[in-house]
């Protein structure tokens, strides 16, 4: 296959997953905002599945293509939610694309989310004690006096939730592009990267910081 091929290709699965992620931004309006500005969506999922696909860059290039899609379409929030977007996205889809491509396995791919939730918990701190004061218009230590009661575990759930979906939806997304001759075949060894048995593990993942995320929307 020739290299203007595989770029065509990876072009198109690019554009495919920027869509994907940009419906699933757009699904999740319906779900109410953590301290009415916390908005949580799914969109991190999809583009950390594109850089286990295709490698961190990837993630990247969907991150900035589809905030700045919501940015000059649904979002309110102007360069400041894009450059946040951009920076909770990337936070947390780059770290666990690049190891789950020097580490090809599914215990790889876990470690990989697991240490892309601490990234992004401990990324968007900074930045959101550094970028919010200016975004809300409030002193910095309102922000400083919601880090752990707001932002902390928000980010917590948040990665959580979206790496559980990532473990539970790679198998099948992969499957399906392989199948339209979008991704190469994996060889034999990585065939069953990912086990029918981690659907569970997976599912009590997503549950268990679904549940963290009801206790922040104040539902229990």
């Amino acid at each position: 296959m020739s290299k203007q091929r595989i770029s065509t290709r990876n072009m198109a699965v690019i554009a495919m997953f920027s869509a994907v992620s940009f419906v699933a931004v757009l699904i999740s309006r319906i779900i109410p905002d953590v301290a009415g500005f916390l908005s949580y969506d799914p969109k991190d999922a999809v583009i950390v599945i594109a850089g286990f696909i295709m490698g961190p860059m990837a993630s990247v290039a969907i991150s900035v293509i589809v905030s700045f899609i919501e940015m000059i379409s649904i979002s309110s929030t102007g360069p400041y939610g894009f450059l946040m977007n951009v920076v909770s996205t990337c936070a947390f889809a780059v770290p666990a694309a690049w190891f789950y491509k020097k580490n090809h396995s599914q215990k790889g791919a876990v470690i990989g989310l697991l240490f892309s939730v601490v990234v992004l918990v401990i990324c968007m701190a900074i930045w959101n004690y550094v970028v919010t004061p200016y975004y809300m218009g409030v002193e910095r230590q309102m922000v400083a006096d919601m880090m752990f009661t707001v932002f902390v575990p928000f980010n917590l759930a948040k990665g959580g939730i979206n790496a559980g979906l990532a473990l539970l939806l790679y198998r099948p997304i992969v499957g399906s592009l392989r199948k339209a001759g979008l991704v190469e075949q994996s060889s034999s060894s990585h065939k069953k990267t990912f086990s029918a048995g981690f659907t569970l593990f997976a599912a009590a993942v997503i549950v268990t910081f679904v549940l963290l995320l009801l206790v922040l929307l104040g539902v229990l």
